[in-house]
Protein backbone atom coordinates (compact mmCIF):
# COMPACT_ATOMS: atom_id res chain seq x y z
CA UNK A 1 0.00 0.00 0.00
CA UNK A 2 1.59 3.31 -1.19
CA UNK A 3 1.53 5.79 1.65
CA UNK A 4 1.17 9.47 1.15
CA UNK A 5 1.35 12.89 3.11
CA UNK A 6 -1.75 13.33 5.50
CA UNK A 7 -2.60 9.77 5.43
CA UNK A 8 -3.55 8.29 8.52
CA UNK A 9 -3.38 4.30 8.79
CA UNK A 10 -4.08 2.56 11.65
CA UNK A 11 -3.59 -1.51 13.24
CA UNK A 12 -5.43 -2.42 15.72
CA UNK A 13 -5.91 -5.47 17.97
CA UNK A 14 -8.66 -6.85 19.99
CA UNK A 15 -8.02 -9.15 22.95
CA UNK A 16 -10.35 -8.65 25.37
CA UNK A 17 -12.09 -12.37 25.97
CA UNK A 18 -11.34 -15.37 23.22
CA UNK A 19 -11.18 -14.20 19.59
CA UNK A 20 -7.94 -12.80 18.59
CA UNK A 21 -8.50 -10.01 16.01
CA UNK A 22 -6.51 -7.01 13.96
CA UNK A 23 -7.51 -4.74 11.53
CA UNK A 24 -5.75 -2.11 9.40
CA UNK A 25 -8.09 1.14 9.18
CA UNK A 26 -6.72 3.60 6.39
CA UNK A 27 -8.41 7.26 6.66
CA UNK A 28 -11.28 6.28 8.73
CA UNK A 29 -11.98 2.98 6.26
CA UNK A 30 -11.55 -0.55 7.54
CA UNK A 31 -9.28 -2.30 4.84
CA UNK A 32 -8.97 -5.90 6.91
CA UNK A 33 -10.31 -7.48 9.78
CA UNK A 34 -9.03 -10.76 10.52
CA UNK A 35 -10.60 -13.03 13.53
CA UNK A 36 -9.67 -15.79 14.95
CA UNK A 37 -11.75 -17.61 17.32
CA UNK A 38 -10.62 -20.19 19.95
CA UNK A 39 -12.38 -23.59 19.85
CA UNK A 40 -10.55 -24.78 22.88
CA UNK A 41 -13.14 -23.53 25.28
CA UNK A 42 -16.20 -25.55 24.22
CA UNK A 43 -15.24 -28.94 25.60
CA UNK A 44 -15.95 -26.71 29.47
CA UNK A 45 -18.72 -24.93 28.46
CA UNK A 46 -16.98 -21.72 28.96
CA UNK A 47 -14.13 -19.36 28.49
CA UNK A 48 -10.97 -20.86 30.58
CA UNK A 49 -9.03 -17.13 31.15
CA UNK A 50 -5.54 -18.90 31.17
CA UNK A 51 -6.35 -21.16 28.40
CA UNK A 52 -7.57 -18.07 26.41
CA UNK A 53 -4.52 -15.87 27.40
CA UNK A 54 -2.31 -18.75 25.82
CA UNK A 55 -4.14 -19.10 22.56
CA UNK A 56 -3.93 -15.31 22.28
CA UNK A 57 -0.22 -15.40 22.49
CA UNK A 58 -0.15 -18.44 19.73
CA UNK A 59 -2.52 -16.45 17.68
CA UNK A 60 -1.78 -12.68 17.75
CA UNK A 61 1.36 -12.73 15.38
CA UNK A 62 -0.16 -14.42 12.78
CA UNK A 63 -3.65 -12.92 12.61
CA UNK A 64 -1.47 -9.15 12.71
CA UNK A 65 0.48 -10.37 10.09
CA UNK A 66 -3.14 -11.32 8.29
CA UNK A 67 -4.58 -8.65 8.52
CA UNK A 68 -1.74 -6.23 6.91
CA UNK A 69 -0.95 -9.01 4.22
CA UNK A 70 -5.17 -8.32 3.45
CA UNK A 71 -5.06 -4.55 3.43
CA UNK A 72 -2.11 -4.16 1.21
CA UNK A 73 -0.06 -2.78 4.27
CA UNK A 74 3.47 -2.86 5.99
CA UNK A 75 4.73 -2.18 9.17
CA UNK A 76 6.14 1.36 8.25
CA UNK A 77 2.73 2.39 6.55
CA UNK A 78 1.27 2.28 10.13
CA UNK A 79 0.86 5.92 12.08
CA UNK A 80 -0.39 3.94 14.78
CA UNK A 81 -0.68 1.22 16.82
CA UNK A 82 -4.04 0.59 18.75
CA UNK A 83 -5.68 -1.90 21.24
CA UNK A 84 -8.13 -2.79 23.71
CA UNK A 85 -7.06 -1.23 27.27
CA UNK A 86 -10.50 -2.38 29.43
CA UNK A 87 -12.50 -4.36 30.02
CA UNK A 88 -11.93 -7.91 29.48
CA UNK A 89 -9.79 -10.78 30.99
CA UNK A 90 -7.19 -9.30 32.30
CA UNK A 91 -4.86 -11.98 31.25
CA UNK A 92 -5.87 -11.81 27.49
CA UNK A 93 -5.76 -8.07 27.61
CA UNK A 94 -2.12 -7.63 28.92
CA UNK A 95 -1.24 -10.06 25.52
CA UNK A 96 -2.69 -7.33 23.55
CA UNK A 97 -1.09 -4.65 25.25
CA UNK A 98 2.13 -5.78 25.56
CA UNK A 99 2.46 -6.54 21.83
CA UNK A 100 1.06 -3.19 21.02
CA UNK A 101 3.02 -1.32 23.08
CA UNK A 102 6.47 -3.51 21.94
CA UNK A 103 5.50 -2.10 18.03
CA UNK A 104 4.74 1.05 19.15
CA UNK A 105 7.90 1.11 20.52
CA UNK A 106 9.61 -0.24 17.73
CA UNK A 107 8.10 1.97 15.31
CA UNK A 108 8.31 5.17 16.74
CA UNK A 109 4.74 5.74 16.53
CA UNK A 110 1.93 6.32 18.81
CA UNK A 111 -0.30 4.39 20.76
CA UNK A 112 -3.80 4.51 21.23
CA UNK A 113 -5.89 2.58 24.07
CA UNK A 114 -9.21 2.17 23.48
CA UNK A 115 -12.24 1.19 25.35
CA UNK A 116 -14.37 -1.61 24.11
CA UNK A 117 -17.50 -0.85 24.97
CA UNK A 118 -17.05 2.84 22.91
CA UNK A 119 -15.71 0.66 19.95
CA UNK A 120 -19.34 -1.53 20.10
CA UNK A 121 -21.09 1.86 19.89
CA UNK A 122 -18.87 3.32 17.06
CA UNK A 123 -18.70 -0.10 15.58
CA UNK A 124 -22.04 1.80 13.90
CA UNK A 125 -19.66 4.15 11.98
CA UNK A 126 -17.75 2.15 10.00
CA UNK A 127 -20.11 1.52 7.04
CA UNK A 128 -22.78 4.03 5.15
CA UNK A 129 -25.35 4.61 5.54
CA UNK A 130 -24.03 5.55 8.96
CA UNK A 131 -26.13 7.45 11.83
CA UNK A 132 -26.06 11.29 12.61
CA UNK A 133 -25.52 12.33 15.70
CA UNK A 134 -26.46 12.46 18.58
CA UNK A 135 -27.70 8.51 18.66
CA UNK A 136 -28.99 6.08 21.25
CA UNK A 137 -27.16 2.49 20.89
CA UNK A 138 -28.64 -0.39 22.76
CA UNK A 139 -25.21 -2.28 23.07
CA UNK A 140 -26.29 -5.86 23.80
CA UNK A 141 -23.12 -8.86 24.73
CA UNK A 142 -22.04 -11.41 27.07
CA UNK A 143 -20.84 -8.97 29.48
CA UNK A 144 -22.73 -5.56 29.03
CA UNK A 145 -25.76 -4.53 28.47
CA UNK A 146 -26.13 -1.00 28.06
CA UNK A 147 -27.91 1.95 26.52
CA UNK A 148 -25.56 4.86 25.41
CA UNK A 149 -26.58 8.19 24.19
CA UNK A 150 -23.57 9.06 21.46
CA UNK A 151 -23.45 13.34 21.15
CA UNK A 152 -20.03 12.62 18.84
CA UNK A 153 -17.76 9.87 18.27
CA UNK A 154 -15.65 10.44 21.42
CA UNK A 155 -18.61 11.75 23.68
CA UNK A 156 -21.05 9.16 25.19
CA UNK A 157 -23.10 8.93 28.32
CA UNK A 158 -24.38 5.79 29.50
CA UNK A 159 -27.82 5.99 30.68
CA UNK A 160 -28.97 2.41 31.48
CA UNK A 161 -27.15 -0.80 32.33
CA UNK A 162 -27.75 -3.83 33.57
CA UNK A 163 -27.47 -3.84 37.41
CA UNK A 164 -27.32 -7.85 37.41
CA UNK A 165 -26.61 -10.21 34.41
CA UNK A 166 -26.22 -9.11 30.86
CA UNK A 167 -28.16 -10.19 27.99
CA UNK A 168 -25.91 -11.84 26.25
CA UNK A 169 -25.64 -14.41 29.52
CA UNK A 170 -28.82 -15.04 30.00
CA UNK A 171 -29.30 -16.31 26.53
CA UNK A 172 -25.75 -18.55 27.46
CA UNK A 173 -27.33 -19.64 30.94
CA UNK A 174 -30.49 -20.87 29.56
CA UNK A 175 -28.50 -22.81 27.14
CA UNK A 176 -27.10 -24.23 29.64
CA UNK A 177 -30.08 -25.07 31.46
CA UNK A 178 -31.74 -26.44 28.45
CA UNK A 179 -28.56 -28.74 28.15
CA UNK A 180 -27.21 -27.23 24.52
CA UNK A 181 -23.65 -26.77 23.88
CA UNK A 182 -21.22 -23.56 24.50
CA UNK A 183 -21.86 -21.09 23.05
CA UNK A 184 -25.48 -21.48 23.78
CA UNK A 185 -27.06 -17.82 22.62
CA UNK A 186 -26.90 -18.74 18.57
CA UNK A 187 -28.22 -22.22 19.23
CA UNK A 188 -31.20 -20.62 21.21
CA UNK A 189 -31.78 -17.93 18.11
CA UNK A 190 -31.63 -21.30 15.75
CA UNK A 191 -34.23 -23.62 17.43
CA UNK A 192 -36.35 -20.48 18.03
CA UNK A 193 -37.33 -19.79 14.48
CA UNK A 194 -38.65 -22.94 14.77
CA UNK A 195 -40.91 -22.40 17.39
CA UNK A 196 -44.03 -20.62 18.90
CA UNK A 197 -42.82 -17.36 21.12
CA UNK A 198 -46.42 -17.49 22.93
CA UNK A 199 -46.24 -21.19 24.17
CA UNK A 200 -44.87 -20.29 27.26
CA UNK A 201 -44.90 -16.87 29.59
CA UNK A 202 -41.55 -15.59 31.34
CA UNK A 203 -42.09 -12.64 33.56
CA UNK A 204 -40.49 -9.07 32.60
CA UNK A 205 -38.69 -7.54 35.43
CA UNK A 206 -40.51 -4.56 37.07
CA UNK A 207 -37.06 -2.15 37.11
CA UNK A 208 -37.86 1.72 37.25
CA UNK A 209 -35.71 3.73 35.21
CA UNK A 210 -34.03 2.66 32.26
CA UNK A 211 -31.60 -0.16 33.66
CA UNK A 212 -32.11 -3.83 33.13
CA UNK A 213 -32.15 -7.05 35.01
CA UNK A 214 -31.66 -10.40 34.19
CA UNK A 215 -31.07 -12.43 37.24
CA UNK A 216 -34.93 -13.19 37.88
CA UNK A 217 -35.93 -14.34 34.24
CA UNK A 218 -32.88 -16.95 34.73
CA UNK A 219 -34.17 -17.88 37.95
CA UNK A 220 -38.12 -18.31 36.54
CA UNK A 221 -36.68 -20.24 33.69
CA UNK A 222 -34.23 -22.53 36.05
CA UNK A 223 -37.59 -23.41 38.04
CA UNK A 224 -39.53 -23.82 34.34
CA UNK A 225 -37.35 -26.24 33.54
CA UNK A 226 -36.83 -27.89 37.30
CA UNK A 227 -40.69 -28.63 37.04
CA UNK A 228 -41.10 -29.54 33.44
CA UNK A 229 -43.15 -26.77 32.24
CA UNK A 230 -45.79 -28.48 34.65
CA UNK A 231 -47.06 -26.54 37.24
CA UNK A 232 -46.31 -23.01 39.07
CA UNK A 233 -43.35 -22.73 37.43
CA UNK A 234 -41.58 -19.91 38.98
CA UNK A 235 -41.94 -21.72 42.34
CA UNK A 236 -38.96 -23.60 43.61
CA UNK A 237 -40.80 -26.39 45.71
CA UNK A 238 -41.56 -28.75 43.09
CA UNK A 239 -38.57 -30.61 40.93
CA UNK A 240 -39.82 -33.33 38.53
CA UNK A 241 -37.38 -36.66 37.79
CA UNK A 242 -34.71 -35.56 35.46
CA UNK A 243 -35.57 -38.11 32.94
CA UNK A 244 -39.30 -36.40 32.85
CA UNK A 245 -37.43 -32.95 32.74
CA UNK A 246 -35.07 -33.94 29.50
CA UNK A 247 -38.21 -35.29 27.76
CA UNK A 248 -39.80 -32.46 28.27
CA UNK A 249 -36.87 -30.53 26.78
CA UNK A 250 -36.59 -32.63 24.04
CA UNK A 251 -40.30 -32.32 23.09
CA UNK A 252 -41.00 -28.63 23.63
CA UNK A 253 -37.26 -27.14 22.99
CA UNK A 254 -38.09 -24.95 19.76
CA UNK A 255 -40.94 -23.66 21.77
CA UNK A 256 -38.71 -23.29 24.78
CA UNK A 257 -36.21 -21.18 23.12
CA UNK A 258 -38.67 -19.04 20.91
CA UNK A 259 -40.57 -17.99 24.17
CA UNK A 260 -36.91 -17.37 26.01
CA UNK A 261 -35.91 -15.39 23.52
CA UNK A 262 -39.11 -13.65 22.90
CA UNK A 263 -39.16 -12.19 26.57
CA UNK A 264 -35.59 -11.39 26.34
CA UNK A 265 -36.18 -9.31 22.88
CA UNK A 266 -39.30 -7.67 25.08
CA UNK A 267 -37.06 -6.17 27.93
CA UNK A 268 -34.77 -4.88 26.07
CA UNK A 269 -36.50 -2.95 23.31
CA UNK A 270 -38.94 -1.56 25.86
CA UNK A 271 -36.59 -0.14 28.16
CA UNK A 272 -35.02 1.17 24.59
CA UNK A 273 -38.33 2.47 24.05
CA UNK A 274 -38.29 4.16 27.09
CA UNK A 275 -34.81 5.76 26.20
CA UNK A 276 -36.15 7.31 23.09
CA UNK A 277 -39.33 8.65 24.72
CA UNK A 278 -36.81 10.24 27.58
CA UNK A 279 -34.31 11.69 25.10
CA UNK A 280 -36.07 12.48 22.06
CA UNK A 281 -33.69 10.71 19.88
CA UNK A 282 -34.71 8.75 16.83
CA UNK A 283 -31.49 7.65 15.27
CA UNK A 284 -31.54 4.18 17.02
CA UNK A 285 -28.18 2.24 16.81
CA UNK A 286 -27.94 -1.72 17.66
CA UNK A 287 -24.40 -2.82 18.88
CA UNK A 288 -22.46 -5.64 21.00
CA UNK A 289 -22.22 -9.58 20.23
CA UNK A 290 -26.38 -10.11 20.72
CA UNK A 291 -27.27 -7.66 18.06
CA UNK A 292 -26.23 -10.61 15.75
CA UNK A 293 -29.94 -12.28 17.24
CA UNK A 294 -31.16 -12.58 13.98
CA UNK A 295 -34.44 -11.96 16.18
CA UNK A 296 -33.07 -9.10 17.65
CA UNK A 297 -32.21 -7.71 14.62
CA UNK A 298 -35.82 -8.29 13.25
CA UNK A 299 -37.86 -6.90 16.14
CA UNK A 300 -35.35 -4.30 16.45
CA UNK A 301 -35.97 -3.06 12.63
CA UNK A 302 -39.78 -3.57 13.02
CA UNK A 303 -40.02 -1.60 16.08
CA UNK A 304 -37.96 1.25 14.54
CA UNK A 305 -40.51 0.95 11.77
CA UNK A 306 -43.79 1.10 14.13
CA UNK A 307 -41.93 4.11 16.42
CA UNK A 308 -40.54 5.80 13.47
CA UNK A 309 -36.80 5.71 14.15
CA UNK A 310 -33.82 5.79 11.80
CA UNK A 311 -32.43 2.11 12.36
CA UNK A 312 -28.70 1.00 12.38
CA UNK A 313 -26.92 -2.20 13.20
CA UNK A 314 -23.32 -2.99 12.00
CA UNK A 315 -22.35 -5.71 9.82
CA UNK A 316 -22.53 -9.03 11.32
CA UNK A 317 -18.42 -9.00 11.47
CA UNK A 318 -18.62 -5.75 13.61
CA UNK A 319 -21.11 -7.18 16.14
CA UNK A 320 -19.21 -9.68 18.12
CA UNK A 321 -15.59 -8.64 19.40
CA UNK A 322 -13.79 -7.57 16.41
CA UNK A 323 -10.44 -5.17 15.86
CA UNK A 324 -12.81 -3.38 12.95
CA UNK A 325 -14.24 -1.43 15.85
CA UNK A 326 -11.07 -0.95 18.03
CA UNK A 327 -9.83 0.32 14.60
CA UNK A 328 -12.31 3.24 13.66
CA UNK A 329 -12.64 4.08 17.68
CA UNK A 330 -8.49 4.84 17.01
CA UNK A 331 -9.12 6.99 13.89
CA UNK A 332 -11.27 9.56 15.92
CA UNK A 333 -8.90 9.36 18.84
CA UNK A 334 -5.88 9.97 16.39
CA UNK A 335 -7.73 13.04 15.18
CA UNK A 336 -8.11 14.65 17.75
CA UNK A 337 -4.95 13.42 19.62
CA UNK A 338 -6.01 11.27 22.30
CA UNK A 339 -2.92 8.77 22.29
CA UNK A 340 -2.09 6.49 25.27
CA UNK A 341 1.82 6.69 26.93
CA UNK A 342 3.76 3.38 27.14
CA UNK A 343 2.78 2.85 30.87
CA UNK A 344 -0.35 2.86 30.39
CA UNK A 345 -2.11 -0.53 31.88
CA UNK A 346 -4.82 -3.03 30.72
CA UNK A 347 -7.86 -3.04 33.10
CA UNK A 348 -10.62 -5.72 33.80
CA UNK A 349 -12.98 -3.23 34.58
CA UNK A 350 -13.76 0.58 33.68
CA UNK A 351 -16.48 2.52 33.52
CA UNK A 352 -17.18 4.00 29.91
Amino acid sequence: MQKTVGDITILAIESSCDETSASICKNGKILSNIIATQKVHEQYGGVIPELASRAHMQNIVPVVEAALQKAGCGKHDLSAIAFTQSPGLIGSLLVGSQFAKSLAMALHIPLIAVHHMQAHVLANLIDDPKPGFPYLCLTVSGGHTQIVVCESPLKMKVIGETIDDAAGEAFDKSAKLLGLPYPGGPLIDKFAKEGNPERFSFPEPKIPGLNFSFSGLKTSILYFLQNAGTSHIYKEAFIAPEDERKEFIRENLADICASIQFRIISILLNKLKKAVAQTNIKNICLAGGVSANSGLRAAFIETGKKEGWQTFIPAFEYCTDNAGMIAITAYYKYLDGQFAALDVTASAREEL
